[in-house]
């Protein structure tokens, strides 16, 4: 019955997105991020869902090129020169075979992302992507975090099958960094209302079962038991705090709220979350600072690092004969620096940073001009959402994860409709002293001929 269902709304959005790409769009991202065909067992399970959306998008944008306006900006600019990068780092690599074929993934992610990008253009749009791409991953934070009250904690709660983000820890940062956006949703839950879908549904009922899916899927967040999410929400509700104009009762509400729930946690969660401090007896934690180590000897030794095949017996061989076993990097930051070295690293580094800057610009034009006071909202949170993927990003490997470079679509869409509204009465202003001026010159006495 799944697998039937998810087909045929698969096909309906494939057939309309040959006349609007944008919802080509839509299917990309849903299929990537919440790989729904993989949540049955029948004969959808292995269709080439991606392949089919990218390729009917691909034909949308081909008879509807009014549709497409390509995505600028210095995030992308920078995106750009790492892809580049990485042909460099691949060409070069320890295996050349194995890293060729991971950066072709990576390749297919990053080029729809900038595509992607290219198709979202007016607010509705802006909207339904949002929707889109933070549903694909509430989703399992719903389930999980019922899953989680109704097991009281017990068992760890796991993301979208056969998917970056499978994992209880991969899912748990996937979480933290969704739920700004969802924030979002509820505070400027009329906006929902422009998607025909959902005109039927009252402001105050969407909001409540918004707000209902934060706190569920939070407690999933906290019931994965990953001690990486558990440091990247202590981030988040610091900034958020900062954020906040009500200051103190958002800090009364985190008082009362979390030794609520770390008391319904069991004794396993607690002593989890302990470890922390006491990382050197951790077999995990020692595993990863060996691998970091190995990342920091690599680029030490090859400007253009091991490329993507970093986590293979060979090279751990050659920059890390001390260890044990063979981990990957368990960091974003020593991915990239392990796979395209400081290099690398840097253009990385540069991109979160441009991006950050694009939603600090969000929250500055939302806080000039009244009819944009969502759009302030907006880069309030992702400013919220990026801290936490910097901080929980520190203790997985998911640089290469499509959901954080939507955060990035999401604000430069944003800004560039924003600026496109504010420009509207500049240029309504100027084609009315234009038209003026023509009027005043048609109308002006002819000059005497002596």
């Amino acid at each position: 019955m799944r697998d039937i269902l998810v087909t045929l709304l698969f096909l309906v959005g494939a057939f309309a997105a040959l006349k609007r790409p944008f919802i080509g769009a839509l299917l990309w991202v849903w299929i990537g991020l919440m790989n729904p065909h993989r949540l049955g067992w029948g004969f959808a399970y292995d269709l080439p869902f991606a392949l089919v959306a990218a390729a009917v998008t691909f034909l949308g944008i081909f008879f509807h090129s009014k549709d497409f306006k390509w995505l600028g900006g210095g995030p992308v600019r920078v995106l750009i020169l790492l892809l580049l990068w990485m042909c460099v780092t691949t060409a070069s690599a320890i295996l050349v075979e194995a890293s060729l074929d991971k950066f072709v993934d990576v390749l297919k992610v990053l080029v729809m992302t900038l595509l992607v990008g290219s198709l979202v253009i007016t607010r509705k749009q802006i909207i339904a992507f949002i929707i889109v791409v933070t549903g694909s991953i509430a989703f399992f934070g719903v389930k999980g975090g019922i899953f989680t009250i109704l097991t009281g904690g017990a068992f760890r709660v796991w993301g979208p099958p056969n998917s970056l983000v499978n994992g209880n820890n991969e899912l748990a940062l996937a979480l933290v960094i969704t739920i700004p956006f969802m924030y979002f949703l509820a505070k400027e839950v009329h906006l929902l209302r422009e998607i025909p879908l959902l005109r039927k549904i009252s402001s105050s009922t969407m909001k409540m079962l918004v707000y209902a899916s934060i706190v569920l899927c939070t407690v999933a967040a906290i019931g994965s038991q990953s001690r990486g999410a558990f440091l990247a929400i202590v981030a988040m509700g610091a900034l958020l705090w900062w954020r906040s104009k009500s200051k103190l009762s958002l800090g009364v509400a985190l008082i009362v709220v979390a030794p609520a729930l770390f008391f319904f946690m069991p004794q396993e969660w607690l002593d989890r979350m302990q470890t922390i401090e006491t990382y050197q007896q951790d077999s995990s934690a020692l595993g990863r600072l060996a691998a970091w180590h190995m990342a920091i000897n690599i680029a030490n030794d090859r400007v253009t690092g091991a490329g993507f095949a970093t986590a293979n017996p060979v090279v751990y061989s050659l920059y890390a004969p001390e260890a044990k076993e063979t981990l990957v990097a368990h960091s974003i930051y020593f991915q990239i620096l392990g796979d395209h070295g400081y290099i690398g690293l840097s253009l990385y580094l540069l991109f979160w940073w441009l991006t950050y800057r694009a939603a600090i610009r969000l929250r500055k034009i939302g806080a000039q001009h009244e009819e944009l006071a969502w759009v302030h909202t907006l880069g309030s949170m992702a400013t919220v959402s990026i801290a936490g993927f910097a901080v929980g990003g520190a203790f997985l490997s998911l640089a290469y994860w499509d959901m954080p470079y939507y955060i990035m679509v999401i604000l430069l869409v944003t800004e560039r409709y924003a600026k496109s509204v504010i420009a509207r009465p500049v240029l309504a202003e100027s084609n009315e002293r234009e038209a003026n001026g023509q009027f005043a010159v048609g109308h002006q006495r002819a000059p005497e001929h002596g």
